[in-house]
C-alpha cells in the first residue's frame, strides 16, 4: 500500500511564539492517524537553544505527543534509527543556510526524503517551512533577504512572514519580477501550507488576519493572488 506523503509548511506563530493556541501542530498530528503520535524536533537552524526545546517538548507533551529532540550540537545519535521510527519530523526556525549546512554534512536529507516517502509527516516553521522547496526566500545573511536553494522535495519557492516583516512582500516581488525565484508560495504569520505528495493540498490558517498567496510572473508582470484557506479553530484538536 502507498503511503500519502505530507509535508505542512508554517510561515510563523507556531507553538513558540503562541503556545496557547499550537493549531498548525494539532493539525499535524491528526495527520498520522495515530492516538499518540512520536514527534522528532530538529532545532537545527537556532543552534538548539535549551528554552526553545523545552516548549516544544511542554506543547508537545501537552496535546497528546511522545516529543524528541534530534541534536547536531551534542553528540548526535543513528539519524535512520532515530529518524525513520518516527510518526512526524518537526523542523524548528532560524538560519536556514547554516542548517542545511549542517544536515548536508551529516546526510541528513536522503534520511528525510527516505521518512517523506514512508509516510512520516515532515513541517516546520520558517526555516522549517522553507526548507523543504526548491527554493527559499531566508534572512540566513544579516540585513538583507536572499533565495536559497533548498531541499527540492516541493516545488517553487516559500517565503514564510509574508506579513510579519515589513521587507518580506517587496522582496518577494522583486525576486519574481528579476526572474530570482520560481513562483512563490507566500505565507502570513498563522497560516500554513499543507502538501500532499508534491501538490499543494490547502492553506490552513489560525488566526484571524492570515492569509497565504501566489507570487508569479503572468506575461512580464508579477501577479499575486490569495489562495484559499481552511480556517482551524484555536482548539483543534
Amino acid at each position: 500500500m502507498t503511503r500519502q506523503r505530507h509535508i505542512v509548511a508554517i510561515g510563523g506563530s507556531s507553538f513558540n511564539a503562541d503556545p496557547a493556541n499550537p493549531a498548525a501542530e494539532r493539525y499535524m498530528l491528526k495527520l498520522t492517524r495515530k492516538k499518540r503520535p512520536a514527534v522528532c524536533f530538529i532545532p537545527t537552524a537556532s543552534a538548539e537553544p535549551a528554552e526553545y526545546i523545552s516548549t516544544f517538548t511542554q506543547t508537545f507533551a501537552r496535546i497528546g505527543a511522545t516529543p524528541s529532540v534530534l541534536r547536531f550540537f551534542t553528540r548526535t545519535p543513528d539519524l535512520r534509527e532515530t529518524l525513520l521510527n518516527q510518526d512526524v519530523i518537526y523542523v524548528g526556525g532560524g538560519n536556514t543556510k547554516s542548517m542545511l549546512a549542517v544536515w548536508r554534512e551529516w546526510g541528513l536529507p536522503q534520511v528525510l526524503r527516505e521518512a517523506w516517502r514512508r509516510g512520516i509527516v515532515l513541517g516546520g516553521v520558517s526555516a522549517g517551512a522553507i526548507c523543504w522547496f526548491d527554493q527559499g526566500v531566508t534572512d540566513s545573511w544579516a540585513d538583507t533577504l536572499a533565495p536559497l536553494d533548498c531541499l527540492g522535495f516541493l516545488p517553487n519557492t516559500c517565503c514564510p512572514h509574508y506579513d510579519g516583516e515589513a521587507d518580506r512582500r517587496p522582496s518577494v516581488h522583486d525576486f519574481v519580477a528579476r526572474g530570482l525565484v520560481s513562483p512563490v508560495t507566500a505565507l502570513h504569520d498563522g497560516a500554513a501550507a499543507h502538501y500532499v505528495g508534491r501538490s499543494l493540498h490547502r492553506i490552513i490558517t489560525w488566526t484571524p488576519t492570515a492569509r497565504a498567496f501566489d507570487v508569479r510572473q503572468r506575461r512580464g508582470v508579477v501577479v499575486e493572488t490569495e489562495l484559499p484557506a481552511v480556517h482551524l479553530p484555536s482548539d483543534a484538536r
